[in-house]
């Protein structure tokens, strides 16, 4: 059958049956129209639906025109909204884009904030382990809480950090340091507390191939540093020249002061007892901890430094990672860039 039906589309055949009384032999087989058919049907179907809409549009138009002459402006809703209202309109859409912006920052302020909280709580639970619980007889522990104050955590999460550290089933964190270049050159430390040697020894070497550095050996690049302790006050705290008398009589090495703080540093291996005079004369310090301080600087260009800032940035977003030092000098033009 399919094939009579194809024999019988034959241009002109329908036709010639039909001429010589024979077109009851087509009855039963389809009859195909030809393209000029269908676009002639096509092209009476488009204006059939233009005079609809010419219909559609003259009848709104004049459901409008009694509406406005009933009500007044500014309640026809599906047309043209008057001047005012498209600027009401736009000052909503701008509050709700600004409240949108408000909320991502502030998602953002509070991961940042939860991962500080995480380092914080750690540093202090190994301060609280090392020594004992007490911060009066234990400088490790009382920097840290003084550190956690400083970031506006809460007296309940310090209590619990140092709780865990004495409480069963403590955690068994330990320091470990690794060291390394980065790229251009630049030697970097890096402070970890870990209860996962291998994870957290996974992540951090990962983490510098992937940005064209390589973690070295123990002991391979801190000797161009200096183990420092650092205590800083805020500039009220007194003059520059008194903060200076002041960290000399306690045994400090250097006092630099800005116009926002005062720095002491000295020795780590003096820390201890020149940390304790200069608390007796000045107070509690904003901030006191240990770091290691570039003996020199390396230099490093644009390219480098950006590449540098990522690494650095993505080894601080590791809960284990607690501080990254480096002997980097950055461009004034490329800090102006980052902070931009």
């Amino acid at each position: 059958m399919d094939t009579l039906v194809a024999a019988c589309q034959v241009p002109g055949l329908r036709e010639r049956l039909e001429d010589a009384g024979l077109g009851w032999l087509m009855k039963d087989i389809p009859r195909v129209r030809s393209q000029e058919e269908i676009n002639a049907e096509l092209r009476a179907l488009a204006a059939k639906l233009a005079v609809l809409k010419r219909q559609s549009d003259a009848r709104m138009a004049r459901e409008d025109a009694a509406t406005l002459e009933q009500t007044g402006p500014g309640r026809l809703f599906h047309g043209p909204l008057p001047h005012t209202d498209i600027e009401e309109t736009k000052r909503a859409m701008a509050g709700h884009s600004q409240f949108k912006n408000i909320m991502h920052r502030k998602g953002r302020v509070d991961a940042v904030r939860s991962k500080m909280f995480s380092k914080l709580t750690r540093e202090i639970t190994v301060a609280a382990k090392m020594g004992m619980p007490d911060p009066d007889h234990n400088p490790r522990l009382r920097a840290a809480i003084i550190a956690a104050k400083e970031q506006s955590m809460p007296k309940d999460n310090i209590q619990r950090a140092i709780d865990k550290a004495t409480g069963a089933g403590a955690e068994n964190i330990e320091e470990v340091r690794y060291e390394g270049y980065g790229p251009g050159g630049v030697a970097l430390v890096v402070e970890t507390l870990t209860d996962n040697r291998n994870r957290t020894g996974g992540d951090v070497r990962s983490t510098f191939s992937k940005y064209g550095g390589a973690l070295g050996e123990p002991n391979s690049v801190t000797f161009m540093f200096d183990r420092m302790g650092v205590m800083v006050y805020p500039k009220a705290t007194g003059s520059d020249d008194a903060m200076l008398e002041a960290a000399i009589e306690a045994g400090f090495d250097e006092c630099v002061s800005d116009d926002e703080s005062h720095e002491f540093l000295v020795s780590f291996d003096n820390y201890g007892t020149a940390r304790d005079a200069l608390e007796k004369k000045l107070g509690q310090p904003r901030s006191a901890k240990i770091e290691w301080r570039p003996k020199t600087m390396t230099p490093v260009n644009d390219s480098h430094g950006e590449t540098l800032i990522k690494l650095i940035d993505t080894l601080d977003d590791f809960d284990d990672v607690q501080n990254v030092f480096g002997n980097y000098e950055l461009s004034d033009a490329l800090l102006e860039k980052m902070s931009g």
